[in-house]
């Protein structure tokens, strides 16, 4: 390959301009209009993981601050600094200073905000009340209900919604050609089934897989995924349905062991697959009450094991029901 793996890929073909952002049209198309003006306002990205909320916040930044984009933008995660204090030192010292270059403003921005404690989501409302004239705010949200009414009051609010399979299959193309991969397609979908619109997550995924494998096929992303194929789940699920148990829990057996899943993984792929089942609705709607249940169980630290043993029963049990 014609690139050292070290090299993280996410930051590497991360877009440097808003036009080569994967997917988000209409978000492109409003940030284009601030650039365009130069009057920007404080904004408010939410959306799932993976969906371009840091890479709008630096492709903007490179737009209006050009070479200067680094000495002007200050990026912060809240989840590892989430204390009053942070606001108080870090974002306050920055806010102050004056902007290098013909922008009249720099930018502070603090991903996944909805991490901070409702202490520092205050002092920050102040702090973007006092610093409105050398200073712009853009937080990024996995929820923005977790976010204070104050602040969204203060924010243009910006939604970024999960790729589609064809946006990420592009961009793994993309980058699969620039690193002279060999893709096949059952890679490219077994990525996407892992991925469910995470461009970043896809992209670290391939990346793994070519460090470990020449050829990127199903089989190679699985095993560097920790993640069980979705056949063997289905086929656990259906001897369950079809009352054999044993038969179920062997292969159940089987699946963790041999790769090491987690309960909480494997739980969230059976929920997965049970959506996709032909069956009756009354059945379909046991199976997801069943499938929430014990995976709060296994989220509140109940053992992996023992519920995933009891959850195949209460499927089997669903499965002998006239």
């Amino acid at each position: 390959m014609t690139n050292e793996l070290e090299e993280i890929w996410t930051e590497k073909y991360r877009p440097k301009v808003l036009e080569d952002v994967v997917g988000q049209t209409e978000v492109v198309k409003r940030l284009k209009a601030f650039v365009r003006s130069k009057n920007l306002q404080n904004l408010l990205f939410a959306g799932p993981a993976g969906t371009g909320k840091t890479t709008c916040a630096i492709a903007l930044a490179h737009e209006l601050f050009g070479k200067e984009w680094r000495n002007n933008l200050l990026e912060l995660n809240a989840s590892d600094e989430r204390g009053i204090d942070i606001i108080r030192n870090k974002v306050k010292n920055f806010a102050r200073s004056k902007p290098l270059g013909d922008v009249q403003y720099k930018i502070i921005y603090l991903d996944e905000s909805d991490a901070l404690t409702r202490e520092a989501q205050q002092a920050l409302r102040r702090t973007m009340e006092n610093y409105t004239r050398t200073c712009r705010f853009i937080l990024a949200a996995n929820y923005s209900s977790k976010i204070i009414d104050p602040i969204q009051s203060r924010c243009a609010l910006f939604r970024f919604a999960p790729l589609s399979d064809k946006e990420v299959e592009e961009r793994l193309r993309y980058i699969g050609k620039k690193e002279e991969l060999h893709i096949e397609e059952s890679g490219i979908k077994a990525i996407l089934e892992i991925a469910r619109g995470d461009l970043r997550n896809a992209i670290n995924l391939l990346q793994a897989t070519a460090a470990t494998s020449k050829k990127i096929d199903e089989d190679a992303v699985y095993k560097v995924s920790s993640k069980a194929k979705p056949k063997d789940i289905e086929e656990c699920v259906k001897l369950a349905l079809s009352g054999k148990f044993d038969e179920a829990r062997k292969k159940l057996d089987s699946i963790i062991i041999n790769q090491g899943l987690a309960g909480e993984d494997v739980i969230r792929q059976i929920h997965r697959i049970v959506l996709g089942l032909d069956i009756p609705e009354e059945k379909l709607v046991g199976l997801l009450d069943k499938i929430g249940e014990y995976d709060f169980r296994v989220i509140e630290g109940s053992d992996d094991r023992l519920q995933l043993d009891a959850l195949l029963a209460q499927i089997y049990l669903i499965g002998k029901e006239k």
